[in-house]
């Protein structure tokens, strides 16, 4: 079955269905508003010739009375009405005849249709005009026919209609034509997506030189793509550095199984090897849950970690400096622990204070495992400027200069580690990944032949604001 979103008008028609419904919102809104001040103004002119129909008779009524009128115009429709009734010119039409009396009582333009049947409901705009003389009231009266200026009023609405029209469809056109051009680029963006999703190459999208929305988007896009191939180059290591690591401990425990099955002459031999599997089985557990919090602590990068004061951190690490003491209490070693930051809650820092105490759980590890025969091993706290600062120094001899720069990646050991067969090469890249959702920073001072000093940096984080409480 079809996905009905691809059924949805494309991006292009949307904008250009919505550019033309507002365009026709808006041409109806002008055209009622435009329509309305042409009929006012072609009302206004007929008023305006009524008035010049009836200006030479009122003239005439005022400054020549006693003399004889003027005959109206061609298609002039004008009646003067004496004080007595009669009318010493009258040009209007029959139908207006009847009404005379009826047309003096107004003194403004009115619209008149007579009810003669021979007018054929043609309606006139009448203006019947007052004027005092010697003391009597005359009246002209001029009339005009409506279907005149219906004809002048149909002929600005056909052009309002057209005009409007074109403006509609231009409107839609250049919409239509904009958002082509407009989005070209992201066609053009689309197609090498597809040629990158096809190909397993290091190409990105290409970047226009125009600073716009586009090209942001591509580099967005780029960013995202650099951090999914990352991604998927440290989940094909770590599947690859995995199957190694865990190939030779599940070979050996392979063997010894077979050899105490088949070879085992005694309950003493067949109780070392089962004690030999069992520390296989020991170190293929550690391998395990080790990968498992790293796998956890690259998936909290991309949430965001919890938030934890120096306080709290302070306290967390006076307990990992005691766990230290009773799990590595007989190996000789000297641990101690200083911390200069002031009482009270401190700043806030972007690591859970469990995770901090992995931090010096692995490095206090790391160090004991470096001094065999005993030493110093001494743990640090303090601030500098707002930055929590985490100092773990011993005297295990430091690190070959050559596996320094390979110190924190995965499964990586020093030579002697490897050939003793000790830990699982993830306890520094645990401490790393863990630096690195902080947002902090960690320097290795190898002093070869005397001991390391191991430096983190934690900055202050930045507290979300809180939500106010609601009722």
């Amino acid at each position: 079955m079809r996905n009905p979103l691809r059924r949805m008008p494309t991006i292009r028609n949307r904008i250009a269905g919505g550019s033309l419904l507002i365009a026709l919102l808006i041409s109806l809104a002008a055209g009622i508003v435009i329509n309305a001040q042409i009929e006012r103004i072609v009302r206004d002119g007929s008023v305006a010739v009524l008035e010049s129909d009836s200006a030479g008779y009122l003239t005439a009524l005022v400054n020549e009375a006693g003399e004889p009128f003027d005959a109206p115009g061609l298609a002039q429709h004008v009646a003067v009405v004496a004080p007595d009734g009669s009318t010493p010119v009258n040009t209007l039409p029959s139908a207006l005849r009847d009404m005379l009396p009826s047309l003096l009582e107004g003194h403004s333009p009115q619209q008149v249709t007579p009810d003669n049947p021979e007018s054929a409901g043609i309606s006139y705009l009448v203006l019947s005009t007052p004027v005092t003389v010697n003391g009597e009231e005359w009246h002209v009266v001029a009339a005009r026919s409506g279907h005149e200026e219906a004809t002048v009023l149909g002929q600005m609405r056909v052009l309002l209609i057209v005009a409007l029209a074109v403006i509609v469809l231009g409107t839609a056109a250049t919409a239509w034509l904009l958002t082509t051009a407009a989005l070209a680029p992201v066609k053009r963006l689309r197609a090498s997506a597809e040629e990158l999703s096809a190909s397993s190459g290091t190409e990105l999208l290409p970047v226009a030189s125009a600073r716009d929305e586009i090209s942001e988007l591509a580099e967005t896009l780029n960013e995202l793509i650099v951090r999914l191939r990352a991604s998927a180059l440290r989940e094909r290591q770590l599947v690859s550095d995995a199957s190694h690591e865990l190939r030779t401990p599940l070979a050996i425990l392979t063997m010894q199984l077979q050899l105490a099955a088949a070879e085992a002459s005694s309950v003493e031999q067949l109780l070392g090897d089962v004690e030999g599997a069992r520390r296989n089985v020991a170190r293929l557990t550690a391998l395990v849950n080790s990968l498992l919090e790293l796998s956890s602590l690259e998936a909290e990068e991309a949430r965001g970690g919890d938030r934890s004061t120096a306080a709290e951190l302070d306290r967390e690490a006076r307990d990992a400096v005691e766990r230290a003491r009773f799990r590595h209490g007989d190996a000789g070693v000297e641990l101690s622990y200083e911390s200069t930051l002031p009482p009270g809650g401190g700043p806030v820092y972007a690591v859970k204070a469990e995770d901090f105490g992995r931090i010096i759980d692995n490095l206090a590890s790391n160090a004991v495992t470096a001094m065999p025969g005993g030493g110093v091993l001494s743990v640090s706290l303090a601030l500098t400027r707002g930055s929590l600062v985490l100092r773990v120094v011993d005297t295990g001899g430091g690190l070959d200069p050559g596996f320094e720069a390979h110190a924190f990646e995965r499964f990586s050991r020093g030579d002697a580690a490897r050939a003793a067969g000790r830990g699982t090469g993830l306890g520094l890249a645990i401490v790393a990944a863990i630096v690195a959702n902080a947002d902090g920073t960690i320097e290795l001072g190898n002093r070869p032949g005397t001991g390391l000093t191991v430096t983190i940096t934690l900055p202050p984080a930045e507290v979300p604001p809180t939500a106010p409480a609601t009722r």
